[in-house]
């Protein structure tokens, strides 16, 4: 989930700049919640059992409203990859147990937050992605995990590892026998979303802002330089783990129905994860009026933030179409590299 927006889409609806017609059907509004994939490593760390705050030069790189580093034509929105991490007492080794990926992981990793012997870690690290963090050494790394008990599975959740062409590599090397969670959504959805939450990224911050054809189409042609586009061409990024990690060491989360009816997917993760099964249906229970599932967990209710629930702008259909034939062929090389098919238009 992205952090809470200090004014809600109604208090600023009148004077806002043109996104474009926005859909306030339910069902734009429950495929926002979702938001797009992210690339996302669980990791079974033995023994990061050293809890310390992020360094002072350990910021994301253009995060938050006031960031200068914001670029409509990047993709701005959250992709995760949370790596488990500790089992055991300090100084032990490393055995990862899992790794994955797909934006929408930051709400599997609330819900996956439910079940006892998981501990989520607390920031973003960018340690199998940004060179410079990878540079200061895994000690460093576990000192950024929270404490845990030596039955528990530590996850962190990091932006661009699905995306990187460097931490594929980089995490085989800690260990390759790590299990890899990879969760997906509907890439024409997942562009959207993404240029939605830059949209109004750039509105709260008073930037300038483009309606979404105009982000999409360039000289009449589809911008596929637009990155959002590029990272939703999960065959590309795909081929990248095969390389280091077999199928059968990689599990999809199918972001849509996670957010749809989030247990059956979840049970599937506990299942993968070896983890015995803690969460139920009583865990969740549909909000009428965000139009998505919430978390009931330890006596607390909690939802994915407003940003999860803004309404997507409706793209011209022309485009919308052009956007999906440029998908079909990567997604149809990306169910042959699973052996695996999505509902993806």
């Amino acid at each position: 989930m992205t952090p809470p927006y200090s004014i809600a889409y109604a208090d600023f609806k009148q004077d806002v700049p043109q996104m474009g017609r926005l859909s306030s059907s339910p069902s734009s509004s429950s495929s926002s919640s979702s938001t797009v994939p992210v690339a996302s490593v669980f990791t079974r760390h033995t023994h990061l059992t050293h809890a310390a705050s992020p360094p002072p030069d350990h910021t994301p790189r253009g995060e938050g409203p006031g960031s200068e580093s914001l670029n409509l034509l990047a993709n701005e929105t959250e992709e995760y990859a949370p790596l488990v991490g500790p089992r055991g007492p300090a100084n032990g080794s490393h055995r990862v147990s899992s790794s994955g990926s797909a934006r929408g992981t930051r709400a599997l990793l609330e819900m996956l937050d439910i079940h006892p012997d998981i501990v989520v870690a607390a920031t973003e690290v960018h340690f199998f992605d940004w060179d410079e963090n990878y540079a200061k050494g895994l000690d460093w790394y576990r000192n950024l995990m929270p404490f845990s008990f030596e039955q528990q599975i530590t996850v962190e959740k990091t932006p661009g590892y699905f995306t990187s062409p460097l931490a594929p590599e980089r995490i085989r090397r800690m260990n390759g026998s790590a299990k890899l969670l990879l969760i997906l959504r509907d890439p024409t959805e997942r562009v959207i979303s993404d240029y939605t939450q830059v949209y109004y990224n750039r509105l709260e911050s008073r930037k300038p802002v483009q309606v979404i054809e105009d982000v999409l189409v360039r000289n009449g042609a589809l911008n596929t330089r637009y990155k959002a586009i590029h990272r939703s061409l999960y065959d590309v990024h795909m081929r990248g783990w095969l390389r280091h990690f077999p199928l059968e060491q990689i599990h999809l989360v199918d972001g849509d129905t996670l957010i749809r009816d989030p247990l059956p997917e979840l049970q599937k993760v506990e299942r993968f994860l070896r983890l015995p099964p803690r969460i139920t249906a009583s865990n969740f229970y549909f909000n009428q009026t965000k139009g998505f599932y919430c978390i009931r967990s330890d006596g607390r209710e909690r939802c994915l933030h407003e940003s999860k629930g803004r309404p997507h702008p409706v793209v011209n259909g022309t485009i919308l179409q052009q956007l999906r034939c440029y998908f079909q062929e990567h997604n149809r090389n990306f169910y042959r590299m699973v052996k695996r098919s999505f509902d993806w238009h």
